[in-house]
């Protein structure tokens, strides 16, 4: 089942050269399962056409206040209570004005008074002039201490060749999809607790320009993070080198050696509630590193390894009450290996996958996993998005950590 079926979200589109990128929200948060209904200023017909969105979200797009031969007079007050989230990207300085004053003189601005602060959330972009003036950051204040939400905006290239770089760039989609699906899922079900997750590969160097590291996108790891962050828990995040984009809300840490990342989960576990250790953490470094390009001489290149830190291992000597979670790649003797692996780590629960699987692996956006737990449990899951999997993990977690039982376990045949 899609993680949002069954989520309705409001998609306003304001008028801005950003409006084209809210399609790829609208295709995203479907793909998800949510359903999408999208209305549109007239601004920002300008910029992207109806059909567009329409195509997209599979209804007809609303446009107008008083349509004539159509009740949206009154489905504009019916379609903004039914919704779960009012997402408003991109969020011009006009609309952020009009709400912030409370105006409702069209059909967007009148939904969004209707479904009030705490389930709006607002995308702004605009050039960084027009972000920087003073009525808009004041505008901005207002609405964030009536408690509507906002993500962004970013710095980077503008549409304007005058001003080239600066902040007012529309948040990356990916983040505005994130930040949707945390507050469509959100619970208070860890809320209190302080986690740290791993994430990613580490990259051990041998001279200024080579490096040996491990295969992993850091896929999982962020979407435990994610998962994290809908029942309200806090999360660090230490991340080995990724193209990804951290969700919003954790406390971010990037680090490149398996050395940076120990002392960074070490340091971060301290006062935690529980680690996740997603991360493929290279067993191994080399010895030295040269500090110039090694040139190619030879037919052969002999390199010394030194074992590095074992993170997890290191955890679990003096765990007390803190929940350690790791994972396990395996190939062979997968359920075996891993639960030993548990075991001689003194770990509470285990994540075991085979990359050699069809749909799982490193740099899928899938997988297929078998919880262990050191209760007994084996929990063997279908092949599902990383992000689903991380529900499942972290409904586990929530179980561990003495939360309430996982929502998820009932759906899934073991």
């Amino acid at each position: 089942m899609p993680v949002l079926e069954g989520k309705k979200v409001l998609l306003g589109v304001t008028g801005g050269i950003a409006a084209y990128k809210a399609a790829y929200v609208v295709r995203e948060l479907r793909r998800l399962g949510a359903e999408i209904e999208v209305v549109m200023t007239h601004a920002a017909q300008e910029f992207v056409g109806p059909l567009t969105f329409e195509t997209l979200s599979g209804r007809p797009v609303l446009t107008d206040l008083f349509e004539k031969g159509k009740m949206v007079g009154v489905r504009h007050v019916d379609v903004a209570v039914s919704a779960d989230l009012v997402l408003v990207c991109p969020a011009t300085a006009n609309i952020l004005g009009k709400v912030a004053r409370g105006i409702g003189d069209d059909l967007l601005s009148t939904m969004i008074m209707v479904a009030g602060p705490h389930k709006t959330l607002f995308c702004p972009a605009m050039n960084s002039s027009m972000w920087a003036n003073p009525a808009v950051q004041e505008n901005v204040s207002r609405l964030k201490e009536m408690g509507f939400h906002f993500v962004g905006p970013d710095y980077g290239e503008l549409a304007s060749e005058v001003e080239g770089v600066g902040i007012g760039r529309l948040a990356d989609p990916q983040r505005i999809v994130s930040r949707a699906k945390i507050a469509l899922l959100h619970s208070d079900v860890l809320a209190g607790t302080h986690l740290v997750i791993s994430a990613g590969p580490t990259e051990e160097p041998i001279d200024p320009v080579r490096f040996i590291t491990n295969a992993s996108s850091g896929k999982m790891g962020y979407a435990l993070a994610e998962a994290a962050l809908t029942m309200n828990a806090s999360v660090v995040l230490v991340s080995g080198p990724t193209n990804l984009t951290p969700p919003d809300g954790v406390e971010f840490v990037r680090v490149r050696t398996a050395l940076e990342m120990h002392d960074a989960v070490v340091q971060a576990a301290k006062g935690a509630h529980g680690v996740i250790m997603a991360a493929a953490v290279a067993d191994y470094r080399p010895a030295e590193v040269s500090p110039q390009k090694i040139k190619k001489n030879g037919d052969k290149l002999r390199l010394e390894l030194v074992k590095n830190p074992d993170i997890l291992a290191e955890l679990g000597e003096k765990k007390e009450n803190l929940c350690l979670v790791g994972f396990a790649v395996e190939t062979e003797n997968a359920i075996a290996n891993a639960t030993e692996k548990m075991r001689r780590k003194n770990l509470d629960m285990i994540v075991v996958n085979d990359p050699t699987q069809e749909g799982a692996g490193f740099y899928t956006d899938t997988n297929i996993v078998t919880i262990l737990t050191r209760d007994g449990q084996e929990i063997a899951l279908p092949r599902m998005s990383k992000f689903e999997v991380a529900l499942h993990i972290m409904d586990e977690v929530a179980v561990l950590l003495g939360r309430k039982p996982p929502r998820f376990r009932q759906a899934i045949e073991v």
